[in-house]
């Protein structure tokens, strides 16, 4: 089998999304499956992902939530295909041929190890803070690039024994960074990398104020990522933790939270507006970092 096409599920409906893609499984006449791995969704959205039992070749319920991390290393036990095609499930397929336009590159150059295929947002939802930040830091431009940076869990093919070799860090358990940390575990082994425009609508309805609590929890799990060694060295790009890294250096730490602390409630009012500022949504960041770096220290 050349495909498997793996969606962890969490507290959504994929009936459309399963319908699209078998569409083209059939019409591209594809070599390829379904796996469905619910993690612990609520009863409601159990009961009708259980209707696409005959829909597709594999479909697992958990019962305990496992992550992020864990549930995609997970499909290596349920899978057939030589690559591995990951899904988010809140997605929509936003052309007839995506399957199509991944075996392509997959035929003509089988030496790539990851793929990338980019997101789109959809329309209704281009205000709230988390897809304004999709749209002017996450969203990469062009046909075609090799910088492992653009790289997001969204959407992306990978080579099933490389992908054996080389894992999500399960020790992220949390919210927050599991993409780039395997971006850079790909990257440091040298696997060939290239993202194309191939991408999938993207429906995220987090309002703003659930956005910043995940935001809070993915510093979190940079903090604790920045206790190893090894990824250390792989968070050094990440603009957060240099900023803050620098002003701890300079000890202006202090000065940049005193300020912060001035301004606070007036940023947090425009991050939870319907026209959030994405640099103040930079400033609260780096002032949630530093403050809890500051409290591990103590």
């Amino acid at each position: 089998m050349e495909l498997s096409i793996c969606i962890p599920v969490f507290n959504f409906d994929v009936s459309d999304l399963v319908h699209d893609l078998n569409k083209e499984i059939k019409d591209n006449n594809i070599d390829a499956e379904i796996i469905l791995i619910d993690d612990a969704s609520d009863y409601s959205f159990i009961q009708v992902n259980k209707l696409l039992q005959d829909k597709v070749q594999t479909l697992v319920f958990l019962d305990k939530n496992i992550g992020r991390s864990k549930i995609r290393n997970l499909f290596l036990k349920y899978s057939h295909g030589k690559y591995l095609l990951f899904l988010d499930c809140d997605v929509k397929i936003d052309n007839k041929n995506f399957l199509y336009n991944y075996m392509s590159v997959i035929r003509k150059e089988p030496d790539i190890g990851l793929i990338y295929g980019n997101f789109k947002i959809s329309d209704q939802e281009k205000t709230s803070l988390r897809n304004r930040y999709s749209l002017e830091r996450e969203i990469f431009t062009g046909n075609r690039t090799t910088n492992f940076s653009v790289f997001k869990t969204v959407n992306f093919v990978i080579r099933k024994d490389i992908f054996e070799k080389f894992p999500f860090n399960e020790e992220l358990t949390q919210y927050g960074y599991e993409d780039f940390i395997f971006a850079k575990l790909l990257e440091q082994n040298r696997v060939t990398f290239l993202a194309i425009n191939n991408p999938v609508i993207h429906f995220d309805c987090t309002s703003n104020e659930v956005f910043l609590q995940k935001t809070e929890i993915s510093i979190d799990s940079l903090l604790m990522l920045s206790k190893s060694p090894q990824n250390r060295e792989f968070i050094k790009g990440i603009k957060v933790y240099r900023a803050a890294a620098v002003l701890k250096q300079l000890r202006l730490a202090s000065v940049f939270l005193f300020f912060y602390n001035i301004f606070e409630k007036r940023i947090k009012r425009n991050l939870t507006s319907g026209n959030p500022n994405i640099r103040f949504f930079d400033l609260y960041k780096l002032a949630l970092l530093i403050g809890k770096i500051n409290s591990s220290d103590e």
